[in-house]
């Protein structure tokens, strides 16, 4: 990784025209210590297409992990390489996510519909709820 690290740094320093290493202030690393911070990053992630004006809803966006979890969920299966979501933490439960999918959706959605001065863009009001624009009832799933 040092190897490759070096040459990414020193061709992006020579079309920059500057020095330092290449992550250097850009990236930080945060732990994650709980389940609502895993949430609340994931959703940040899932909603990062948005905030850049690449798609206009979480469902739509390419390569996120909701969108995945979405489309796997309509055909009645699980999403494959990702971490199941298994609903409460106070069932007998498998490992996975104790939380549930339709929960998730729905942070995404009201998260994304936060309108912040700091933040490119957001998810527009005229939208209706994530659940109601896929038609989906969380009756009529387990």
């Amino acid at each position: 990784m040092r190897n490759l690290n070096e040459h990414i740094a020193r061709e992006a320093n020579k079309e920059d025209g500057c020095t330092g290493r290449f992550w250097e202030g850009r990236f930080k690393s945060q732990a994650l210590f709980d389940e609502c911070a895993v949430l609340v990053c994931m959703a940040y992630v899932d909603l990062n297409p948005i905030r850049a004006k690449m798609d206009t809803t979480p469902e739509t966006s390419k390569h996120t992990s909701i969108r995945n979890r979405i489309q796997a969920l309509i055909k009645g299966e699980q999403p494959k390489n990702r971490m199941y979501f298994v609903g409460s933490h106070r069932q007998r439960m498998p490992k996975g996510v104790a939380y549930s999918l339709f929960d998730y959706c729905e942070l995404v959605d009201s998260t994304g519909r936060c309108v912040r001065e700091d933040k490119a863009d957001y998810l527009e009001h005229h939208h209706s709820p994530i659940l109601e624009r896929l038609g989906l009832d969380t009756e009529q799933w387990p």
